[in-house]
């Protein structure tokens, strides 16, 4: 299985999914791997917009996310401010960020995804700048030398081509915005996009749905 999502995940504050994944990952069995892309290049290629400039939208999102922070045991803590940072700041030196460590350090892939998330949509801080990125490194485990490195990757061309290379992926795959996931199950390949598809998942692979928090199985006598 394949995630396709923006790991800045302040564009898309769907912490939650990432969440339910990875505590599904070892009781469904399935082999969930975490890729890089850019939203922004995701949105502009399909004519998509972001459903918050719709402002009854931005009202109501304002409200789910709260419910689905809540339901998923998520840390979000949103205001109404925080669309218009989304749409202030952007996500590319984030996400090329998040492409080197995926080059390069694959295993702090998913805690640096989640300390970006922290940091912007539960502690509102910012996750643009070069401090800030090195600072969300740091609290993931890396080392200020990796974090450092890492950040002089940002700019390269291996880098930015990895980065537009998997977002032509996902847009290939049927993306239209974040976030999205792509299962691979019995030769063929299943979009969903959206937080709420995980049940939907599961019947499509052959799984149950236990909930957001489920418990691990008992071992068998």
């Amino acid at each position: 299985m394949q995630l396709y999502r923006n790991l800045k995940l302040s564009i898309c504050p769907y912490f939650s999914l990432l969440q339910v994944l990875c505590r599904y990952q070892h009781i469904w069995n399935i082999d969930l791997r975490f890729r890089p892309a850019f939203l922004g290049g995701i949105m502009k290629a399909t004519g998509n917009k972001p459903p918050a400039m719709l402002p009854k939208r931005a009202e109501y999102l304002l409200k789910d996310i709260k419910r689905m922070g809540k339901y998923y045991q998520v840390p979000v803590q949103i205001s109404a401010d925080d669309f218009q940072r989304v749409l202030d700041k952007g996500s590319l030196g984030a996400m090329r960020f998040i492409t080197a460590i995926d080059m390069t350090q694959p295993q702090f892939l998913e805690p640096v995804s989640r300390e970006f998330w922290i940091r912007f949509w539960s502690q509102h801080e910012d996750i643009s700048q070069p401090t800030s990125i090195l600072a969300v490194a740091r609290q993931a485990g890396l080392s200020s030398e990796q974090a450092q490195k890492l950040l002089e990757m940002v700019s390269s061309p291996a880098v930015k081509n990895r980065l537009k290379e998997t977002t032509e992926d996902a847009i290939k795959y049927g993306a239209f915005g974040m976030p999205a996931v792509v299962a691979h199950f019995n030769g063929e390949q299943h979009l969903f996009f959206g937080s709420d598809r995980l049940e939907l998942l599961g019947s499509v692979i052959g799984e149950k749905w236990l909930g957001p928090v489920p418990s691990l199985p008992s071992p068998k006598m």
